[in-house]
């Protein structure tokens, strides 16, 4: 094959990113027209969690246009688990409602992801804001983009550093106790080496925000699968840097034991110091 007929790189994955693009943002219409007062909800599980039938709707309205598409993809979806799949190593995560429990308390905090991974590895991810409108998206190699254009590099985008320190996010899995002692060591440790710790209750709006450049890291404790790697590869491919907690490369996947799922994302020249919280909530550490 001659040059001029090499593969362009820049064109993989692009149907797959418009057909997630279009799927988050017509959810993301039926969610703002029925919020705050046009759905009803019910626990989930006994941990606290909850779903509405506007979970279930989205989920119903993504899944439909991704399987309209791409009828022979795995789908994997939060509510209604995995369907399909011809065995190519292709797998679609959707996660129609993220920030559910805002939702039921009238707190206008949720967005829709849509992730597509291969053999494991994401390779689109899509977060949409209902609530202001605006998408970001990524595709593996190719950046990640906003209402504006591609994100640039975080470093100093927005603002100087603070002598108050980072302002982080932290997250952890639906299925980690409250009392459980690892996850309070670190949630505890990271929130005295920051500026103000966020807990959203809604990760994917976390990961947006930290590829945005508007907070400086987030840390995460056995996070969810069915979020995580549409938001690490937007964050990755807008100039984040994501590691777990021991420093070692993050694959942002869904696959294996949520002990894996465990993460430091953050501006570059962060890195050092988010480490460190992580060295310091180790058991037996100063």
């Amino acid at each position: 094959m001659s040059p001029n007929h090499l593969p362009d790189p820049t064109a993989r994955f692009t149907s797959e990113c418009a057909t997630a693009v279009a799927a988050a943002e017509e959810a993301g219409a039926l969610l703002r027209s029925r919020f705050p007062d046009g759905f009803t909800a019910r626990p989930k599980g006994g941990l606290g969690d909850v779903v509405t039938d506007l979970d279930l709707m989205a989920e119903r309205l993504v899944v439909d246009r991704i399987r309209a598409r791409h009828p022979h993809d795995r789908i994997v979806a939060e509510e209604s688990g995995g369907s399909g799949g011809d065995g190519s190593g292709r797998t679609w995560l959707v996660d129609p409602l993220d920030g559910s429990n805002n939702v039921v308390i009238g707190l206008a905090v949720y967005v829709v992801g849509i992730a597509l991974c291969v053999d494991g590895a994401p390779v689109v991810g899509v977060v949409h804001d209902p609530v202001s409108g605006r998408t970001w998206s990524a595709r593996r190699g190719c950046g990640a983009y906003g209402p504006g254009g591609r994100l640039a590099p975080p470093s100093g985008r927005n603002r100087p550093a603070s002598p108050a320190g980072p302002l982080l996010a932290w997250t952890q899995g639906h299925a980690v106790r409250r009392d459980d002692p690892a996850a309070r060591a670190l949630r505890d440790t990271v929130e005295l080496g920051s500026r103000r710790l966020l807990q959203l209750w809604a990760p994917l709006l976390a990961w947006a925000m930290l590829a945005r450049g508007d907070i400086d890291g987030f840390v995460g404790y056995r996070a969810e699968a069915i979020d995580l790697p549409a938001g690490a590869l937007l964050a990755r491919e807008a100039g984040v840097a994501v590691r777990h907690l021991d420093g070692a490369e993050f694959g942002g996947g869904f696959t294996g034991p949520d002990t894996g799922r465990s993460f430091l994302a953050g501006r570059p020249e962060l890195l050092p110091h988010l480490l460190n919280l992580a060295a310091r909530a180790r058991p037996g550490s100063p």
